[in-house]
């Protein structure tokens, strides 16, 4: 069963499948059957997803699903300890992402140093 406020909610921030499963940490094929109710959400998942959409579990959560168990433990440290491995995990996705687009930038100075280098004498040149 398609999940309707999973999409809703992520539909009102204004974001595609493809940045909830980047954000999520999964492909958006993946994220697409998940949110078209074709394959399960683990518990793990639906706790991503209100991580990602910045929202209570309970907002995304879809009634079907009952054999997953949404704690309704609100201590401090369980919020903690959900948020800092998420936090982690995201944090490599986010590393990872920012080495590759600065080894690309790199790449493109690179080629616009050679670029100036060559007006530069072409310049001298037709002086």
């Amino acid at each position: 069963m398609e999940k309707i406020k999973l999409k809703e909610i992520r539909l009102k921030k204004g974001l595609s499948q493809q940045e909830v499963a980047i954000l999520s940490h999964m492909d958006q094929a993946t994220y697409g059957r998940k949110e078209n109710g074709v394959s399960k959400i683990t518990s793990n998942e639906w706790k991503r997803f209100a991580l990602v959409l910045d929202v209570p579990l309970s907002e995304i959560f879809e009634a079907e699903d009952r054999s997953v168990v949404i704690s309704n433990d609100n201590s401090p440290n369980s919020k903690v300890m959900a948020n800092s491995s998420d936090y982690c995990n995201m944090s490599e996705y986010v590393l990872e992402s920012l080495k590759k687009y600065i080894e690309k930038l790199e790449a493109e100075i690179k080629y616009k140093e050679e670029e100036i280098v060559m007006l530069r004498s072409k310049v001298q040149k037709e002086s």
